[in-house]
């Protein structure tokens, strides 16, 4: 009986993992690294003389495509697009007072890398707050514009597909948001 339980746990486990993990071919979906995609195929391949259920994600932006294992799909960092709730969140956090840091630039350019690579639109949302000093200006390092351009696409290109607006649009109303803060 023991068994029977412990398969039946199992077998809702892996349902459950099937659950959170609804892709469909044609969905957008984020990849931490890389930024917004597209599912273009969700297919078993022949990797190495070994069936894999694999993802392929076109990133048309950069111009690359991506096969990861489906079962590694969360662990890799991919997720669907988020909701209007965490884009006011974060448009929230956008409006707010700049967070100055007196530490080296080295450092905090650091930080704010692994905030962009992290996907998280919450995190993404702090980067642009503490480097939108310079959405119009030519202040600071060529370093901090490029950490301020890294963010600004991420969070306009996965807004963009949540509203379903051309991302120059969203932009727009984002520079806007940040020249009012």
């Amino acid at each position: 009986m023991a068994r029977t339980a412990a398969a039946t746990t199992a077998a809702q486990a892996k349902t459950k993992v099937k659950d959170e993990d609804p892709f469909k071919e044609g969905d957008s979906i984020v990849y931490a690294a890389h930024g917004v995609g597209r599912v273009d195929r969700i297919g078993v391949d022949e990797i190495a003389g070994t069936q894999l259920e694999v993802i392929q994600i076109s990133f048309p932006g950069n111009q690359m495509t991506l096969r990861i294992p489906l079962t590694k799909a969360r662990k890799a960092g991919l997720r669907k697009i988020v909701s209007r709730e965490i884009v006011d969140k974060a448009m929230a956090i956008i409006k707010g007072k700049p967070h100055v840091s007196k530490g080296m630039w080295a450092r905090r350019a650091v930080a704010y890398q692994e905030k962009i690579n992290s996907g998280d639109l919450v995190q993404i949302a702090e980067v642009l707050r503490d480097l939108r000093r310079n959405v119009d200006s030519l202040d600071g390092s060529f370093s901090e514009r490029k950490l301020f351009e890294a963010a600004q696409e991420r969070f306009v290109a996965e807004v963009a597909v949540l509203e379903k607006k051309e991302p120059a649009d969203v932009l727009q109303s984002l520079t806007a948001v940040m020249k009012a803060a």
